[in-house]
């Protein structure tokens, strides 16, 4: 199944054919900056993407960057180049079908925003202790 995924403006347009999976909530910093609150990702190769438009580059980290549009600034895609892609669920054309599975980066999100979901809460990455919302 392919779906179909945009910035706000449209300037930039992308497709996947890679069956998606669980939406994961990130709450560490750079994404509650980058979003205003939490990304929403799920991951697909990047061999399964292709993106008509020029997306602007962010080198986060070392390792990491995120995929933005130029014009409208819409955030679209997260990577530490090992050929996985992080794809904004918000960018998702139409219903998707995905659900979310864990909070992850928990301890560091907004004050304001607490997971009532009665998803795993992990401090830090997956590997790490589960917190209680």
């Amino acid at each position: 199944m392919t779906q179909t995924a945009s910035c706000l403006c449209g300037a930039i347009r992308y497709r996947t054919t890679h069956v998606l999976g669980p939406v994961t909530a990130c709450h560490c910093t750079q994404c509650r900056k980058s979003s205003g609150n939490f990304a929403a990702a799920t991951p697909a190769p990047w061999d399964s993407i292709e993106i008509e438009g020029e997306v602007t580059w962010y080198a986060s980290s070392e390792t990491g960057r995120r995929g933005f549009c130029g014009t409208c600034g819409s955030y679209l895609f997260w990577e530490e180049g090992d050929g996985i892609a992080y794809l904004m669920a918000g960018a998702f054309d139409g219903p998707t079908g995905l659900r979310m599975d864990a909070h992850i980066f928990y301890a560091d999100r907004s004050d304001f925003f607490r997971a009532t979901d009665g998803l795993p809460c992990f401090a830090a990455g997956r590997g790490g202790p589960q917190v209680t919302p």
